[in-house]
């Protein structure tokens, strides 16, 4: 395949996590013929030096894929700044890219599914973004791919025709919703992304990612998704910036070629649904979200620091 995508892997304080998410994106069959970049931010505060540098000499020594080049932040830019300068230093130079972070681990068939679905909606105007993970679904029915709404950040891809509609600001956002519009960009309230909208304009997250999901909502995009997870996430174990411990996202990982995309570029009805029935019943009963709420307890209060 030519003219593969080049690879962003954004990277902080995390050096487990970040050897296993490159043990495994080594591992993909296009690794060797793909660019690497990796972006390093620099650490916030005294305390994080340390494992800033750990993660600083690991990056320096990768190897098997075509090309590997390290940014290594003066200064702190945190996660959302990083990844937003990152993607798009990349997207203008090369029209498109394929986004890590440090706590994910994928399939050995991940980037050969990106670089197909980047190849095949090249020129979908409609089509915005292509996501790798998804939710254990209890529907096996629904086709090896999708096209949905909402758009995962655990491993995705763009390009540049599509990332042009980013609009960072949030008090361009935020006005262009109205009720109904909040209601199906929440996926019917089964999924609390208003709320993190609300939460960015309020000082409380600093999430690119709900600003990307709503830029593209509002532009009426779709994002390309897998039936079966190309991606698991190992950042939910309360070491991630905005990560509690949570195990109801974990999946298994897809070991299995992509081999079939849509070729009709519309949301798939029943897709939607099964995606809204996971969500809806994601938090499982009052016990079970009791015991989660208790280890969420222990790690805040009982975690060595």
């Amino acid at each position: 395949m030519q003219n593969l995508a080049p690879i962003a892997l954004f990277v902080y304080n995390r050096p487990e996590h970040t050897r296993r998410t490159l043990n495994y994106l080594k591992k993909n069959l296009l690794a060797e013929e793909s660019r690497l970049f990796i972006f390093s931010d620099a650490a916030k505060t005294d305390a994080e030096q340390a494992k800033v540098e750990q993660v600083r000499n690991l990056i320096r020594e990768v190897s098997g894929f075509k090309s590997v080049k390290v940014m290594e932040r003066k200064q702190n830019f945190g996660l959302a700044n990083s990844i937003i300068t990152g993607v798009t230093q990349l997207v203008n130079e090369y029209g498109k890219v394929i986004v890590f972070e440090d706590d994910l681990l994928s399939s050995p068939f991940t980037l050969q599914y990106f670089n197909d679905g980047l190849n095949r909606y090249a020129k979908e105007e409609k089509v915005m973004h292509i996501g790798a993970y998804m939710y254990n679904l209890a529907d096996k029915s629904l086709p090896e791919t999708f096209f949905y709404r909402a758009a995962s950040s655990w491993g995705w891809a763009t390009w540049a025709r599509a990332w042009k509609h980013f609009e960072p600001d949030i008090d361009q956002l935020i006005p262009q919703f109205d009720a109904q519009k909040i209601n199906q960009f929440s996926i019917e309230n089964t999924m609390n992304f208003w709320k993190q909208v609300q939460e960015f304009k309020a000082g409380k997250n600093n999430s690119w990612a709900i600003r990307w999901y709503a830029s593209i909502f509002l532009k009426g995009g779709l994002t390309l998704n897998p039936s079966r997870s190309l991606i698991n996430n190992i950042g939910n174990d309360g070491t991630g910036i905005h990560s509690n411990p949570e195990n109801m996202y974990q999946v298994k990982i897809s070991q299995k070629p992509v081999k079939h995309f849509p070729t009709e570029v519309k949301e798939d009805k029943h897709a939607y649904e099964a995606i809204k029935h996971f969500l809806k019943h994601r938090k499982g009963s009052l016990m079970q979200r009791g015991l989660r709420y208790m280890v969420k307890l222990k790690v805040k209060y009982f975690t060595k620091k």
